[in-house]
């Protein structure tokens, strides 16, 4: 256990947390949610950081942060689609958790051939993953219906946008392996 895999799973914590303080009936819940979800996007950065800095990457970590990002990402999703309630926020959280959805499992199959490197992490999904990131921070801090919460929409939007694009890549990268096996 290092320091990079001790922030991981401490992303991993936040998420109930984050719940709770998501459904908290109190002013100050939403902006505690928003500062949880902040600090796991700050950790989700620095544990990476470090464990290249430190040479410290394990393959316990380089399994457990893709899932730490992923739980993360999809809970917070999930609550604001609760909150919106709106067929505009919530068709972009779906492509969103389907993009996710589907790269993990291709990856997981382009490993068990020996491929996982066709499917690696892209500056595409860097950006997205930034762009995702701003977006939830900024839909988790403010009301929906404020100008705030609007550009958090649409930065969601092109969060959505450019994850469409990252998972065409994928897929066409592995296209050659996966056309052989059908």
């Amino acid at each position: 256990m290092n320091i990079p895999n001790i922030l991981t799973l401490a992303r991993i914590a936040f998420i109930p947390l984050l719940v709770v303080f998501f459904y908290l009936p109190f002013a100050w819940s939403m902006p505690i949610a928003a500062g949880l979800f902040a600090l796991a996007a700050v950790t989700d950065w620095l544990d990476g950081y470090l464990a290249r800095r430190w040479d410290q990457a394990t393959p316990f970590g380089a399994f457990l942060d893709p899932v730490a990002d992923k739980l993360m990402v999809a809970v917070a999703l999930a609550l604001l689609i609760e909150r919106f309630d709106s067929v505009w926020l919530t068709l972009p959280a779906l492509v969103i958790i389907g993009r996710e959805i589907v790269i993990s499992a291709l990856r997981e199959w382009m490993a068990e051939m020996g491929k996982r490197g066709s499917v690696a992490v892209s500056w595409l999904g860097k950006v997205k993953t930034t762009l995702q990131m701003v977006a939830l921070l900024l839909l988790l801090a403010f009301s929906p219906g404020t100008q705030l919460a609007l550009v958090g929409v649409a930065t969601l939007y092109v969060a959505a946008i450019l994850t469409l694009w990252s998972m065409a890549l994928y897929l066409r990268s592995a296209w050659p392996h996966l056309s052989r096996s059908m």
